[in-house]
């Protein structure tokens, strides 16, 4: 499909878009590539040079900025109490509850598997370990993994390898 026609998506150039994904409402940064099977909703935004990996769900109001890894299957949650229905057993529609936004700055990993909840920020050169549970803003520089995520070190320079990890968890 080709993505640059549909009108309320906005893409940057050279945005590379594999086989089933699901965009609507977003804006996508220059030199992204998103991943097969990710879907990326209404009011999100990717910046530029980012690599979404497969399998992975951005929800509305998240905020993706530039140079940021996702890892497979990461999923990013936007309401912290939601519901099916409302008090009188009516269908909850868009209107019954607010987007809670999340903040992932530039230069961040998150690894596959993660989970994001919303309504925090993962700093810019963070580094989130595979499979952790985000709860809380990550520092820059700070490498997060487990459930739920915990500092297990923060590096001194950003361009410090993140294969210190493996030393870490060792």
């Amino acid at each position: 499909m080709d993505y640059k026609n549909i009108k309320d998506v906005k893409l940057g150039q050279n945005v590379k878009i594999f086989d089933f994904v699901n965009l609507y409402g977003c804006s996508i940064g220059d030199n992204t590539k998103v991943g097969t099977f990710v879907e990326i909703q209404k009011n999100a935004t990717i910046g530029r040079n980012c690599k979404i990996s497969t399998h992975t769900f951005i929800c509305e109001g998240v905020h993706i900025e530039d140079d940021v890894f996702v890892g497979h299957n990461v999923t990013f949650i936007n309401d912290k109490y939601p519901h099916s229905t409302n008090e009188d057993g009516s269908m909850q529609a868009e209107n019954d509850w607010k987007v809670i936004e999340t903040f992932v700055k530039k230069g961040a990993s998150i690894g596959s598997s993660a989970t994001i909840l919303c309504g925090l920020t993962i700093g810019e050169n963070a580094i989130v370990g595979a499979g952790a549970v985000v709860t809380k803003d990550v520092p820059p520089n700070a490498i997060v993994a487990g459930v739920p995520a915990r500092i297990i070190k923060v590096r001194n320079e950003p361009s410090e390898p993140s294969s210190l990890i493996t030393s870490i968890i060792k």
